[in-house]
């Protein structure tokens, strides 16, 4: 995209006309579901976009607020008999949005710049504020902080979102794997694994049960120890820019030519990872490698039945029922919904209860519960609402913000649940043979 030219009049005419209007997304909407306005609807947005398009609408700011309105869960294009690509005109609508300025204030330009033009541009400036929030944690201040009362001194909006800040792990994701992790047994396959953002602070362990699961199936792990940001944030929220810089950051670190696979375990980002073609069509030098690198993106639920999961060997398993939540990115993006039911059908003692409602949005959709906490709040209690109707002690979901709300979510109403990615369930079970002296192998081969 060039520098000036309009997001929505660039696009391809064929992909902004394609919408029927035939209304089938409209039950499948959560902002219209709740509010029965048209304008809150994929096709009340499309024809706003369209116009745009079409030089009848200048963007407005109330324009803008809608884009921002809509979670971007992408259940419209599952239901769309005529295949609109919403992803892709959701994406340069906000792009448009930001590009007019109609929302622009000190305050919002600010947040802007810290978040996406300074703080995720470098991961090594996210990962020193995550120690500065671990020491924080840890030295026991937050704890103080919350029972000495001075919270109450802030706005509502402040204490609310001070209750969601998230536990930083002990060690980020190089401090647990090694920068090559040799398969167990005979090796299959080289692949890479990328360590997020958010999930690399919060989830580390994730990324560390990625990695045991992964040599377990035959595959050599390579992790390096500094990764940037895969641009999914940006591209969600307007900054086309900068989400191309990362995606040519992305695939000079991780040539595509040379892995079997480039595997992700975060939904959202996933689902953009496999669009750096898209993404980069207009720079002619990368496009074949972009290509590449998008038929070389798996999710790591995908990888695992591609290849064949190994089913894990337990003489001895606690029972467990677990209910699977699935990422919208995951099943509306990438359309992966049967595997990883699959991967958690092998964990022997494991009762999968289906939950109602499994691919209705929580709320988190990105930053989604940051700047439109109403709506996510609606969203999140119709989420628990379900997951309480199951009984399952364990929820399962495969993207970390989906795993970070539903964990507020039951913090806050002192629900006793589990949260936890599915891979970690299956890693369980994987470390479970070797106390079951079954599997010898010594387990100190992933960490430093």
């Amino acid at each position: 995209m060039n520098p000036g030219r309009s997001h929505l009049k660039g696009l391809d005419y064929s992909v902004v006309q394609q919408c029927m209007h035939c209304g089938l997304c409209l039950p499948t909407c959560p902002t219209y579901d709740a509010t029965k306005l048209e304008r809150n609807s994929p096709r009340g947005r499309i024809s706003l976009m369209r116009a745009i398009a079409d030089g009848r609408l200048e963007p407005t700011a109330t324009f803008a607020d809608e884009m921002y309105f809509c979670l971007g869960c992408l259940a419209c294009m599952t239901a769309c008999p005529a295949g609109v690509n919403y992803a892709e005109l959701f994406e340069h609508a906000r792009a448009e949005a930001e590009q007019s300025g109609v929302l622009n204030s000190p305050k919002r330009s600010f947040i802007r710049g810290f978040a996406l033009r300074w703080l995720f541009m470098d991961l090594n400036r996210l990962q020193l504020a995550g120690y500065a929030l671990r020491l924080y944690q840890q030295l026991g201040l937050q704890t103080l902080v919350r029972r000495s009362g001075l919270l109450k001194l802030l706005p509502k909006r402040l204490r609310e979102l001070e209750a969601m800040t998230p536990t930083v792990q002990p060690k980020f994701s190089a401090e647990l794997i090694n920068p090559i992790t040799p398969a167990h047994g005979q090796k299959k396959y080289r692949v890479a694994l990328l360590t997020g953002c958010a999930q690399d602070l919060i989830f580390s362990d994730v990324n560390r049960d990625t990695v045991e699961v992964l040599i377990r199936n035959g595959c050599e792990v390579i992790t390096p120890p500094e990764q940037h940001c895969c641009g999914s944030l940006h591209a969600h929220n307007g900054e086309w820019e900068l989400a191309q810089r990362l995606a040519r950051k992305q695939i000079d670190q991780f040539p595509p030519e040379q892995f079997d696979a480039i595997i992700t375990n975060a939904a959202g980002c996933g689902s953009h990872l496999k669009h750096y073609a898209k993404l980069l069509a207009d720079d002619p030098s990368c496009q074949h490698r972009a290509e590449l690198w998008d038929a070389k993106v798996k999710d790591i639920h995908e990888w695992l039945i591609e290849v064949g999961i190994r089913p894990p060997v337990i003489s001895k398993c606690p029972p467990q029922t677990v209910t699977y939540h699935e990422a919208c990115h995951l099943c509306h993006g990438q359309k992966i919904t049967a595997q990883p039911r699959q991967l958690l059908r092998v964990i022997p003692g494991l009762k999968l209860v289906e939950l109602p409602e499994s691919t209705w949005c929580c709320g988190s959709a990105g930053i989604y519960n940051l700047i439109q906490p109403e709506m996510a709040g609606e969203l999140l209690d119709r989420k628990l609402k379900h997951i309480r109707s199951t009984n399952a002690a364990v929820a399962a979901t495969g993207n970390p913000g989906c795993l970070l709300q539903i964990v507020n979510g039951a913090k806050r109403e002192n629900l006793p649940l589990r949260v936890v990615h599915p891979i970690t369930l299956l890693a369980e079970a994987y470390r479970a043979e070797c106390a079951d002296n079954i599997c010898v192998r010594n387990q100190g081969s992933l960490l430093h």
